[in-house]
Formats: C-alpha cells, structure tokens, sequence
C-alpha cells in the first residue's frame, strides 16, 4: 500500500472521528425548556409558612423537581401510616401538600446522600425505642408503641418519583452499627459512609466510638477500615465535615482536628488543626464548599462559620451549656493549595446550628439555629425544656464571596422568620430558587404542650431577592452533562437578557447539587460554575457556548443536580439533569472542546424584537441562532455520512 493512500485513510478516518464527536454533542437529548416560578408577588427576603410537613424534618432532601423527602425519628407524630405514627414523607413544592411514607428501623440521627445511578440511600439510626425514647425491651421487633426495630446497622433505599408510587426499602445491613454518620459521594458515584457511635449519648465515646470508613456499594472485602482522626477526636466527633476535593482525596474535619483521606490508598494524612471554635456536631457551625469557578481554577474553598469554642473535657451535661455563648467566627480553608485555616469575615453574632445554603447567583444564605448552647437534648434541669440550645436566631443573614472582606455578611432586605428552627431542622434550595425551611424538635419525643421549643411541622419557604424577577427561559440545556467533550448551545432570547443583548456578558450556568441536609450539614452540597462563552445577535437575543464539566469527576461527583442559567443575577428555574453515566462505575471523561471566541453582532434596524414569544414556544423563534442547531445537525450528519461513504471505498 502506498504511503499516499495511508495518509489518505488516516485524514478520512480522522474526519469521521471528528464529526462523530460532534454529531454527539447535538444527538443528546436536550432537558424541557424552563418556565417561571408558580409566582412574582413573594415576600422578598422573607419566610412564608406554606404547609405542614407530616413529620419533624430532621433530614431533608430535594429528590424530584417538585418532591422533597422529610426523614424523621421514630416518635409519635399524629400523622399515620400502616396502622403506626409516620416516620416520613414526601412533601410537593407545587402543591405545598405531605404524603406519609413508611420507613423501616429508627433514622434517628442517620445519615444520607445520593448515588451516581440518582437513588438516595439512608444509612445507620438508633436503637429502638419506645414512648419518650426510652430503650424498647426488643430491638428486633421495636416493642410497643411503635414497633419500629433497631436501625443502628440498617441500610434504606429510595428512587425518588413524581407519581407517589415510590417508598423507602429496607435492603441490607452494614458490618457495624453507626449512629450520626457522615456520607460522600465520591467520583465513581459509590458512596463513603464515615464514622458515628455505635448506641447513643450527648457526645461519643471511647467505649462505643465507630472510628472507621467503609463504601457502598463495597469495592473489595476489607471491611471498615481504621481511621485515626475518628480514633483521635473524640468527644465531638460524630457527623465528620467530609467533602471530596478536586485532588481526588477527603478532607475531614472532626472536633479540633483536620486530615486528608486518600480513600483510594487507605491513607490519612493529619494537616493543621481547626482554629477558634469546633464547628461539627453538636458544636454545629454551619459549613459549606464556596462555588467552584473557572475564575478560581476550580479551586475548593470551604468555609466554616459558628460553633463554639468547648475543649474536648467540657463536653459533658453537668452545667448550663443552653446558656454557653456560640462563636460568632468564620474561617476558609482551600485544602488542595495550602492547610492553613485563614479568616473570614465573622458572623454578627455566634450561631450554632446555622444551615449554610447555596444560592444559584452564587451567594450564602445562613438561616436557623441559636445563640447560646448546642445541638442535643436531655433530662437534665439546666436544659430549656429539654433543649441545650437557647435563645432561636430568627433572622437570616446573606453572604456574598465577591464583596470585599469586611463586608460580606449583610442583611440588607431581610426579615426575621416567626418558627424558632432548633436542633432537628434543616433547610434545602429548591429548583425555582427559594429556600425550603422545615423542621426542629429539641425533644426526645412529640412535644407541643408546655414547650418553648415544640415538634415543628410547619414550612417555610424563604424567596431570595432575585425571586420576583421575569426568569431567563434558555433552551437548549442538556439533559445529561460529561466530564469533558463537545460543549453545546443554549439560546437566550432579547427577553431573557432584560432587553440588552449586552447582559450575555454577565450570565454563567450553574451547576448545584443540593445535597442531604440534617444537623446543620448538607452532605454532598456543591457549587460549579461550567465554561462558557457567547455570540450576541443583532436581533438581540444570544447564545451560549457551553463547556461540559471538566474532565475531573472528583470536582462534582456523578449524579443528579440542577442546571441554571443565571442573567445578572436572576436564575432560569433550575432544570434536574444527570452529572455522569448514571452508573456507579469509573467515569468516562475527555478533554473538553474549545469553545468559540466571544462576539456581540451590531444591533439591527428592524427592531425585530425577541425572536421568540415570552412563553419561548420552539415554534415561535425566527432568529437565525435558534434555526441553526437543527440546521448544523443535519449538515453534520450529511456529512458524517459522506465520509462514511469514502471510508468504504478505501
């Protein structure tokens, strides 16, 4: 064969590569054109009771677009299900409406987060128990009233759905029992389980401390492997602070110590300690992982705020800790660049208990929690009404990264909540950009009667200021996001730049899992800001180029989340896609294609308008950038074809 015809096959078949990847890129099936939220007259910065959740929210998740899943204690809630008091429920955004669900063994204190395939899983609980949470005789059958088993090993499954045809399932057990455990997903979207106590008590301790690490699904046949920060830090080291960096490695942080986790490897390695206050349970400051940006590199920076500053011998329930001043302090760490915590702007007053909850527009809202004491309940005649929190923080605070240091926490706008949210609530975004408040209850049991802090079931919604704002409605985001490959376009019309083809400039897409939130924690919570760049229309309207995640799954784990596009600040409704292959596996990744340089075209004569009807129905859009990527699909598979042809004939 000569050499000529060698290099000619290699071109041609070099062609066919390159238009079979892009052929791809416009052959994934694209997620429903966003609308606008239910309303625009909400009471900005506010809370607004909405429903009743059926059960006490001590552990939260967004599952669908319109259902969240409320996980409780076994106690005696009035709500029923098969014949016992409800334990769980899924509650609907669009109807404000709880449907009781049966789940098995005691959740108290269990720990969630979700899988790559999009199945939630619910691990570990308490023993038994029955009226006021005393210990039940039987712990396999639960005992009177409630007959609900031990859920110390108990491993639950849910696929959440929109039909109410989806419930919880009792599908195994872990080698070892584990009572306030921490759950990550890492980036093959198997999930790490880290830590608990193995019955129960205000803090652990070494006769009943879980000082291990295992994964689920399991990857080999060790078992729970050892860790030394678990084993070092006690008292306060229940619900370890875990997230999965960028390296590929964990940080956990627990009491007051710090350390790196190659999960892969089994290595620890102990980096510098936390300073100021403990911020994990039942310190509780609020945590989160700051967004991660291409301004930033993708860089993880993760903030801890509140606390308190108790060392390891005064965790203990022979004093008046309700009235024990939280910290107001707030630090940042970025792990992967250097192990030295730094500060940031503190809180304008200590708070514990203090959910951290990002915003699509890329700010923090702190809401919930105290002023003085801790997570946690008892007996003791210190404690307010069997709270060891005192003193509810009813108004929230806003924090913005991009404010210059000294002024980032503000309340401009905003106004306090009326329901005191205490130990057991939790808080979580929803896909139109409010914020789902529910839960609390400082109790070991129901309590409404003679309390200061009752069994909460009312929810709030809080509505951010962008709330009101006509939302950009882009079409064209994808249903299903890789790490690398052909990057896509999404079309923006003259109405969802506010009119000016120039705010294309200041518009970003935005990745967030919202994560599983109890304790104060948001397992598996995460910001990301794709790649992207534009061309401005003279009619107006434009369209992004949009990069798919960078080729590194360890910076947004594989799994569901929700797509925004965000114009100055005001989100699209966010659309629920899948990160990954929907497997549990290693994840396919590839280098990320160049995007196109930035263009704005010269404003035409016509005045033509939006392009497209305010209702962004596919039919009504003359522009030319819409037509084109039903146009350059067919161009690409005409000529993916053709070569195709010539392939065949070499």
């Amino acid at each position: 064969m000569s050499s000529s015809s060698s290099k000619q096959k290699a071109t041609v078949r070099g062609a066919v590569a390159a238009f079979s990847l892009l052929a791809s890129a416009y052959a994934q099936a694209t997620a429903p054109t966003p609308g606008q939220p239910p309303r625009n007259d909400a009471p900005l910065g506010q809370f607004e009771i909405v429903g009743n959740s059926l059960v006490s929210a001590q552990q939260m998740f967004l599952g669908t677009p319109d259902k969240v899943y409320i996980i409780d204690k076994t106690e005696a809630n009035p709500a029923q299900v098969n014949g016992h008091p409800a334990w769980a429920a899924e509650f609907s955004i669009s109807q404000k409406a709880g449907r009781a669900m049966d789940i098995v063994t005691n959740t108290f204190c269990a720990g969630g987060n979700v899988l790559a395939n999009g199945t939630w899983i619910n691990v570990g609980g308490n023993m038994a128990v029955t009226a006021g949470g005393a210990t039940a005789d039987s712990q396999i059958t639960g005992g009177q009233p409630y007959e609900d088993p031990d859920g110390g090993k108990s491993m639950r499954m849910l696929t959440p759905c929109d039909d109410g045809n989806c419930e919880w399932v009792l599908f195994g057990q872990m080698s070892t029992r584990r009572w306030y455990p921490t759950l990550e997903t890492l980036d093959d979207g198997s999930i790490i389980i880290i830590g608990g106590a193995q019955w129960g008590g205000f803090v652990n301790d070494a006769n009943q401390n879980n000082p291990t690490w295992e994964i689920f699904p399991p990857k080999d046949n060790d078992g729970p492997v050892n860790s030394d920060i678990l084993q070092n830090s006690l008292p306060a080291n229940l619900y370890p602070l875990t997230w999965l960096l960028p390296s590929g490695k964990l940080l956990i942080q627990s009491n007051w110590k710090t350390s790196f986790l190659d999960y892969k490897t089994k290595q620890e390695t102990p980096i510098n300690d936390m300073i100021e206050a403990v911020r994990v349970y039942p310190a509780s400051g609020g945590t989160a992982m700051l967004p991660l940006t291409p301004a930033n590199g993708y860089t993880a920076t993760i903030m801890f705020c509140g606390g308190n500053d108790l060392q390891p011998d005064r965790w203990t329930t022979d004093w008046d800790i309700a009235q024990y001043k939280a910290s107001p302090s707030c630090v940042k760490l970025t792990p992967d660049v250097s192990t030295q915590y730094v500060h940031e702007d503190p809180l304008p007053e200590g708070r514990s208990m203090g959910n951290l909850i990002l915003l699509p527009n890329g700010k923090i809202l702190c809401l919930n929690g105290a002023a003085t004491g801790v997570a946690g309940y008892g007996p003791q005649d210190w404690a307010v009404d069997e709270s060891y929190a005192d003193n509810a923080l009813l108004m929230p605070i806003m924090y913005d990264p991009s404010a210059p240091a000294g002024s980032r926490w503000t309340r401009d706008g905003l106004t306090a909540s009326t329901i005191p949210r205490m130990y057991h609530s939790s808080a979580t975004l929803l896909p139109d950009g409010a914020v789902l408040v529910s839960g609390s209850n400082p109790h070991a049991d129901y309590a409404v009667d003679n309390v200061k802090f009752q069994t909460e079931y009312r929810v709030e919604y809080f509505y951010p200021s962008y709330y009101n704002e006509r939302r950009p409605q882009p079409q064209g985001l994808l249903d299903q996001l890789s790490y690398g490959g052909p990057y896509f376009n999404v079309t923006l019309t003259k109405d969802d730049l506010a009119g000016d083809v120039n705010n294309v400039k200041n518009t970003e897409v935005i990745l967030i899992r919202t994560g599983f939130s109890t304790h104060v924690m948001n397992m598996g919570q995460r910001m990301l800001q794709l790649n992207s760049t534009y061309t401005g229309n003279a009619d107006g309207s434009a369209v992004l180029h949009v990069s798919q995640l960078p080729p590194n799954p360890s910076l947004f784990a594989p799994g569901p989340a929700l797509l925004f596009v965000v114009v100055n600040g005001v989100p699209s409704v966010g659309v629920q896609v899948m990160v990954g292959s929907g497997q549990i596996e290693q994840q396919p990744t590839t280098l990320n294609v160049d995007l196109p340089p930035m263009t704005i075209a010269a404003p035409s004569d016509s005045g033509s308008g939006s392009g497209s009807s305010s209702q962004h129905n596919s039919q009504g859009s003359n522009s030319a950038e819409n037509v084109a990527p039903r146009s350059y699909t067919a161009l690409l598979v005409s000529a993916l074809l053709s070569v195709a042809s010539l392939v065949s004939l070499l």
